[in-house]
């Protein structure tokens, strides 16, 4: 085990350790208000007099890489460290509901180690993912029984990332429900299990309709949330409010807080809205954001590390180790990090670029023109390339073969005489006239390298409805689509490209083009789809341009 330890320390580059003589204690049984024990894992360093605790709640277990990644290298660096079992997971009793319990449980787990005798304060947060979400859950009511919380790659809620640009997620959903229902076999089974095929069922399923039964398709067996998921798609369901989404009482979290973001994660959007909802609060966040998908190792050493000497200033006062800006992006296409007083960086001024006759893409307003069109086929969904997805192949990936599709328009600069800067939010404005009342409508910015090679930066996908998107006389529906933001600097010589279709499949569930409910439809569509650029109907992708 010390060899692995020394390990960790190397792959997350870690300070060196104040010790290596740690204490576990497995097992502890951690009691809920409803009478539900959870277990938990206790790391403590020897010969550390009144360590700080640091609590991690986790649905993922407490085996091998959690004790590696997150348990030991705290212990190590002389904290006390309580991992423990969500609800239902890994032998802690009830059922597991995700983030139905948390806020709950969460505080209950608080008022357990505050009266433990091991316990001398201060008491700390960690985690990422669903490991964040659990903080953002417990953060407004447990007020300063917190001293600081450090969180990554997550959000205040997940709803907008299981239902993205009001489209279901698909990819995400589904592999996620199979990690975690995998996990009830014990990590070994599961490894085996996925040698022997669930990843092939999981990956035949994100194909199979109805989407009800993708559960059973992928595991054998029904999933209550999943099935939920289905069922509750609008913002503001009572599934999803008040306890599971907590956005509304963020500025309520007193705890200072760290974030570490990633330009390719799937939670960016929302965690940049935990952000500015804290800064409307009169919070003082740190904000990081670097060139990382949701689950990369690189992604995840900067957040340790950054945990570490967070912690370290709120618990004794040192903050020689705080940058002196408290926002921190990592500008893509410029290789390096720059330093902000806040998020979007000030100074960034929103300009459209239009869509053009014969491919364009120009700041010019647009001349008259006729629309561009495709047909949308959800028999043979677009599929989408990288991005940012839950798993592998995300980041930023070649879309040769995306663009080359009959189903995918393309808009495309000159060469750019001058670098030009994007650092903030993105947007686009479609005019659209679809032959279907329901369609989506997928935008993607591209960078275009000397070599003619596109690598896509950031995109966004909304859903389209007649009573979100009403159409105009002329049948013309103007769509406005939320992109994800971004960091990049596009140089001299390289091209910008706007990207137009109506779909990511898998990422994104295909849109049927029937109205029908999302679980239960089977009856495929096709949509032809003409998109307008002309002084009427100008549509565009609207960027952050930043003037060094």
């Amino acid at each position: 085990m010390p060899l692995l330890n020394r390990i960790a320390d190397r792959v997350l580059k870690l300070p060196p350790p104040v010790t290596r003589d740690i204490e576990v204690r497995r097992g502890l049984r951690v009691p809920m208000a409803d009478g539900v024990d959870l277990l938990a894992d206790l790391y403590l360093p020897r010969r550390v007099p009144n360590a700080p605790t640091v609590l991690v709640r986790t649905p993922y277990g407490r085996g091998t890489w959690v004790r590696l990644a997150i348990a030991r290298p705290f212990a190590e660096r002389g904290y006390q460290v309580l991992i423990q079992s969500c609800r239902g997971t890994a032998g802690s009793g009830g059922e597991f509901d995700p983030f139905g319990t948390e806020r709950a449980d969460g505080l209950a787990t608080l008022d357990w180690i505050e009266r433990q005798p091991w316990f001398q304060g201060p008491l700390l947060t960690y985690g990422l993912s669903y490991l964040g979400y659990v903080q953002w859950a417990m953060g407004p009511d447990a007020g300063d029984r917190i001293t600081a919380m450090a969180t990554s790659v997550t959000a205040s809620q997940f709803r907008d990332l299981t239902y993205s640009g009001d489209s279901f997620t698909l990819r995400g959903s589904l592999t996620w429900t199979a990690l975690i229902i995998g996990q009830e076999r014990g990590i070994m089974r599961a490894q085996l299990a996925d040698a022997l095929g669930s990843r092939r069922r999981v990956k035949a399923a994100l194909n199979r309709l109805p989407l009800v039964d993708g559960d059973t398709a992928a595991l054998g067996r029904q999933v209550a949330w999943y099935r939920e998921w289905l069922e509750h798609g609008a913002e503001g369901d009572s599934y999803w409010v008040p306890e599971r989404d907590h956005r509304a009482r963020v500025g309520e979290v007193s705890a200072p807080m760290t974030m570490i973001g990633g330009w390719y994660d799937i939670v960016l959007d929302s965690q940049l809205a935990d952000y500015a909802a804290l800064r409307a609060a009169g919070r003082d966040p740190y904000l990081t954001i670097g060139p990382w998908t949701h689950a990369e190792p690189a992604g995840f050493g900067a957040a340790l590390r950054a945990a570490l000497v967070w912690f370290r200033a709120h618990v004794t006062g040192d903050r020689s180790g705080l940058r002196d800006q408290p926002v921190r992006l990592y500008v893509q296409g410029a290789g390096e990090w720059r330093d902000y007083p806040e998020w979007p960086p000030p100074g960034a001024t929103p300009q459209d670029w239009h869509l053009q006759a014969d491919g364009r893409l120009a700041q010019a307003e647009p001349k008259p023109s006729a629309p561009d069109a495709f047909v949308y086929d959800p028999a043979d969904p677009t599929p989408g390339v990288g991005g940012p997805l839950l798993g592998p192949g995300a980041g930023p990936k070649d879309q040769a073969a995306v663009e080359a599709r009959q189903d995918v328009l393309t808009y495309t600069t000159d060469r750019l005489a001058e670098p030009v800067e994007v650092i903030g939010p993105v947007g686009a404005r479609i005019h659209l006239r679809s032959d279907r009342e329901h369609t989506d409508v997928l935008v993607r910015l591209c960078v275009v390298d000397e070599s003619g090679r596109s690598t896509n930066v950031c995109d966004g996908l909304q859903r389209v409805t007649p009573e979100r998107f009403p159409a105009g006389p002329d049948g013309v529906r103007e769509v406005e689509v939320r992109m994800f933001p971004t960091a990049y600097r596009f140089t001299k010589g390289q091209r910008i490209r706007v990207q137009v279709a109506s779909g990511a499949h898998p990422r994104f569930v295909r849109n049927p083009g029937t109205g029908d409910p999302l679980g239960s439809a089977t009856r495929l569509v096709p949509a032809r789809q003409e998109v307008f650029h002309d002084p009427d109907h100008p549509s565009a992708v609207t960027l952050s341009i930043s003037r060094r």
